[in-house]
């Protein structure tokens, strides 16, 4: 959506196919950060965005093996020294309401993507379905921004390569009770491990466990969940029955990936589709935004002219191959040091990782931290053509 709109906006015309007839969904990655916010800001949408239901939040905060670490967000340079977190429908909509406004931008909902058109080795559009059938559409280039299970990868034939994670995630809700903390916090303990992420009048809860176990904790019971939930956080036992089947539980299987290469002739692949991310950090929404800007920026002038090759989508895939791969290799340390330490069938971990003790005592590692979260390497800005 974030790409439709850049490109619209700069007198490309641009089609975005959504399968579902609206944006209403369960989302779990609901995380703005500060980059994208500033982005919103040159895009003339700040006023907007802050007119819908969000959250702030300016720190980050964790207790690992009893060693509390805090990541103050209020040191980032620039206007917005925070993370929003906002339902992402609400977020899509916006966008599509400002891309509505141009002339080039078309968006066409209940239409799902069934795979690529090609002729002579180069993808020439998709195959898709909607209410009158089965139907074609032809475009000088397709972008795939349909995620980690992309149904236009697997039709290129393009396989990523895995990095591996050593957990799955539950996601589930708790009340929120005036005094709670706020902001983001994580609780991790040998081996248990969640966070809990501040929704106003909810916790969003992000409970770990190990790779591959959901089946086998899932047949012990949801009393089972809600004893762990206590033991690693005492303060919501007042509220934990609230969680009173696995329905309410919904499974993230954590993927940790990147494509070698992001394009074939014709067709470009973005965001989760390109490379997903681990939930560590909260930073796949805003890579994938990020990823959206440069091929914007990048591609704009040749879809306008008709003449966008290979040679362009590479370009795309240099410019966002770093940030992706060192987001990637931070968060594999983080999953093979500490995570898979702290959750293993055979946790032993019993103090706090060194990298945690040496934060607590370097200021300027906590600054670094915060700024490669909230904004991150290689931040983008909108094409001078796309502000308002």
């Amino acid at each position: 959506m974030m790409l439709a709109l850049l490109l619209a906006r700069s007198g490309v015309d641009v089609t975005v196919m959504e399968k579902h007839a609206d944006f209403l969904r369960d989302f779990r990655g609901d995380t703005v950060h500060a980059s994208t916010l500033r982005l919103l800001d040159e895009l003339g949408l700040g006023a907007a965005f802050a007119a819908l239901p969000h959250r702030m939040i300016d720190s980050v905060n964790a207790t690992v093996q009893d060693t509390p670490v805090r990541i103050d967000l209020r040191r980032l340079p620039g206007p917005h020294k925070h993370i929003a977190l906002v339902p992402q429908w609400d977020f899509l909509e916006l966008l599509a309401t400002a891309a509505e406004s141009e002339p080039g931008f078309r968006l066409l909902r209940s239409t799902e993507v069934l795979g690529p058109v090609e002729e002579r080795g180069k993808v020439v559009g998709v195959r898709y379905r909607d209410a009158a059938g089965e139907r074609v559409l032809r475009a000088d280039l397709t972008v795939a921004c349909d995620g980690r299970a992309s149904t236009l990868r697997a039709a290129a034939g393009l396989t990523p390569r895995s990095f591996g994670a050593p957990m799955d995630v539950w996601w589930f809700r708790v009340p929120r009770h005036d005094g709670d903390p706020h902001g983001l916090n994580g609780i991790f303990q040998s081996g248990h491990g969640c966070a809990l992420i501040d929704r106003g009048d909810y916790f969003q809860v992000a409970y770990l466990i190990r790779k591959g176990t959901d089946a086998q904790i899932r047949a012990e019971g949801i009393e089972s969940l809600q004893r762990e939930l206590v033991t690693l956080v005492p303060w919501l036992a007042d509220r934990v029955s609230t969680v009173t089947s696995f329905d309410d539980v919904k499974l993230l299987d954590v993927q940790l990936n990147r494509l070698r290469r992001w394009y074939v002739d014709g067709l470009l692949f973005i965001g989760d589709a390109a490379h997903a991310m681990s939930p560590i950090g909260g930073v796949g929404i805003n890579l994938a935004v990020a990823d959206a800007v440069a091929a914007a920026r990048i591609l704009a002038e040749p879809l306008r002219t008709h003449t966008v090759s290979k040679r362009h989508l590479a370009r795309v895939q240099v410019r966002r191959w770093l940030p992706a791969a060192l987001i990637q290799r931070v968060q594999r340390t983080v999953q093979d040091r500490a995570i898979a330490v702290a959750i293993g069938p055979d946790a032993t971990m019993q103090t706090a990782p060194r990298a945690v003790k040496i934060a607590n005592r370097v200021p300027a590692l906590r600054s670094a931290v915060a700024y490669g979260v909230a904004i991150g390497p290689l931040p983008e800005h909108a094409p001078a053509q796309t502000r308002r």
